[in-house]
């Protein structure tokens, strides 16, 4: 994967940084410590196939060590319409399997393909990392899903989220289901799938879909500046502080107690030049 001008822009309203690769509608740059993950396909609004789960896994494999923050983005007036619905043709996707194909497959065959396809929506979260999607205009099914996988979303006022996998006969498999009912609670999160209804950018803020709604021409710059205030602060607290955010949901409260007790030891060890 060659790198090209360091003055390549990812795209507009993005900073201009140093493009790692582009393929099956998606797009990585990299600009010191901020990596931007773009979907590319704005001609299909962004609808995702294995192809482009593929790219996304990859684009994970491929962040240098000195990225802190990741933007995910998507071209022109939809962040991702979800699914491509050709996957649901007999003949599915050249070179792939179709899901008629994957159904007559056995249990464990079936299993490992979703399991595969699942790689494009885990890294988002890596202790490492902060991930940030800036959301516009539609973000369905699939496109959901990898808002979701992000830990934080800026959206824009026309944003429209909506979970329609139940409308097809099928569930929300993209890891979308764990953090829609730690953001919104088990009842809303049923009833947003179970009626495939659509989330707007109002009840997206109030029900903590949504950490900021913004004018849709300011979505790039306000990700930017989020993005930027997630790296002043020192890398190692950060990452701590995650660790102990993502650890509340399997901890009691007093396991809670130790876990910051232990973190905060290995902070000022570190501060006083006594760390590992």
């Amino acid at each position: 994967m060659a790198s090209l001008d360091p003055q390549h822009a990812a795209g507009s309203g993005t900073t201009a940084g140093t493009e790692v690769f582009a393929k099956d509608g998606v797009r990585l740059t990299v600009d010191d410590a901020t990596a931007t993950v773009t979907l590319a396909n704005p001609a299909k609004r962004n609808a995702q196939s294995p192809a482009l789960w593929r790219a996304l896994a990859e684009a994970g494999r491929s962040l240098p060590g000195s990225v802190r923050v990741v933007l995910l983005r998507g071209e022109g007036k939809s962040f991702s319409a979800g699914l491509d619905r050709q996957a649901f043709t007999p003949e599915g996707f050249d070179g792939e399997p179709s899901f008629l194909d994957l159904a007559r497959g056995d249990d464990a065959e079936l299993d490992a393909v979703i399991a595969e396809y699942q790689e494009a929506f885990t890294w988002w979260r890596r202790s490492d990392l902060i991930s940030i999607a800036a959301v516009q205009g539609h973000a369905i099914g699939a496109g959901f899903q990898l808002a979701l996988a992000c830990d934080l979303r800026v959206a824009a006022e026309d944003v429209q989220f909506a979970m329609r996998e139940t409308s097809l006969g099928l569930v929300p498999d993209l890891t979308g289901t764990h953090p829609l009912v730690s953001l919104v609670g088990y009842a809303r999160a049923l009833e947003i799938c179970a009626t495939g209804r659509f989330v707007g950018a109002a009840e997206a803020e109030r029900t903590g879909l949504a950490n900021l709604v913004v004018p849709g021409a300011e979505l790039d710059a306000a990700a930017q500046d989020l993005a930027a205030a997630l790296l002043a602060a020192p890398r190692d607290a950060v990452i701590e502080t995650k660790a102990l955010l993502q650890g509340v949901a399997t901890r009691s409260y007093e396991e809670q107690r130790t876990a910051e007790r232990t973190a905060q030891a290995r902070r000022l060890r570190d501060l006083a030049g006594l760390g590992e």
